[in-house]
């Protein structure tokens, strides 16, 4: 099969190799899937370049989304499995070969059925942003008839975050931009409002919207940025559900946090339990089966571009998803 590797962590166009590898062959409980997308996410140039964590394995095909078909069936998998269009998560996730190659077999349960009238592009852009927003707005009670606040509401997550706040029944979605071809896009998928972090005072202008009541749920893409403005924007008893940050470390204003009452759920969406992974596909399917969802696949490059569009995806250089066609 065709795919792309690397064998040691570096620059994409230094360590990313195209070529050919032996096509796998499904296990007990497993299914092969022709993959027809691969997405990329920026945890995959992260893993890739060495930023956070060593090579777990001594060869990796990267990314963890994608979608095609169902070409094959290990032991004790329904042989009606074969030919069924799925979604994949976790594809490179505690295993060394993800969806960046023509083909990839791993746990059947993880290849989730895709609807006949949603993309294969669209199929490969539900692993991590879907489910990482999905989670943000379902965790902690949910957000019916709440204040949310997005960050980051042009992003791949906060796009679907707007969104499902909405089919989820918030009162009110907010989301932070940094221009206006972004805030067009937030608003675009749902937002009431879209707040311009480069320009404007973001707790000022949240507390303006809110009538001075703060936001009940906050998603939030950079807790090491915007932690410090936390006990500012948030209502009492609100819930930060955090998935991302760039540092290390965040620091809360422990004083104005606690008279407030605020709480930070720290969440990765590749170690979501069973219990939750199953309620965020209990709600995801049936909005897709119904078409409500606005996908954002901003560009799609071929397979053996692997290394530009991770360059594409590190530099932030669309608007939407980055999907390549296997």
């Amino acid at each position: 099969m065709r795919a792309v590797w690397y064998d040691r962590q570096g620059p994409a166009g230094e360590v990313l190799t195209y070529g050919e590898l032996p096509t796998p062959s499904p296990g007990p409980g497993e299914v092969l899937v022709r993959l027809a997308t691969s997405g990329v996410n920026p945890s995959d140039w992260k893993s890739r370049s060495g930023r956070g964590r060593p090579m777990a394995f001594p060869r990796v095909i990267p990314h963890s989304d994608g979608a095609g078909h169902v070409e094959a069936v290990g032991e004790g998998v329904p042989r009606q499995r074969i030919g069924q269009r799925v979604w994949i998560w976790n594809g490179q996730w505690k295993r060394p070969f993800g969806t960046a190659a023509e083909y990839i077999a791993l746990p059947s349960e993880q290849a989730v059925p895709l609807p006949e009238h949603t993309g294969f592009a669209e199929g490969a852009c539900l692993g991590i942003p879907a489910l990482t927003a999905l989670h943000a707005v379902l965790t902690d009670g949910g957000v019916t008839g709440q204040r949310v606040l997005v960050t980051g509401g042009a992003g791949s997550v906060g796009h679907y975050a707007i969104q499902f706040a909405r089919l989820l029944g918030a009162a009110q979605v907010i989301a932070t931009v940094s221009g206006e071809a972004k805030a067009a896009h937030a608003m675009a998928a749902g937002a009431d409002h879209a707040v311009n972090y480069r320009s404007e005072d973001v707790a000022d202008r949240v507390l303006a919207l809110t009538g001075g009541q703060g936001v009940d749920r906050v998603v939030e893409v950079d807790v090491t940025g915007n932690a410090p403005l936390l006990p500012r924007l948030m209502a009492p008893g609100g819930v930060c559900a955090a998935y991302g940050a760039n540092g290390a470390e965040a620091a809360v204003n422990f004083g104005a946090a606690i008279l407030r009452g605020i709480a930070l759920r720290f969440f990765i969406v590749y170690e979501l339990s069973p219990a939750q992974r199953a309620t965020a596909l209990g709600a995801l399917t049936p909005w897709l089966e119904r078409g409500l969802l606005r996908h954002a696949v901003a560009a799609h490059a071929p397979l053996a571009d692997c290394a530009a569009a991770q360059d594409a995806v590190e530099k932030g250089a669309y608007i939407g998803n980055l999907v390549l066609d296997c």
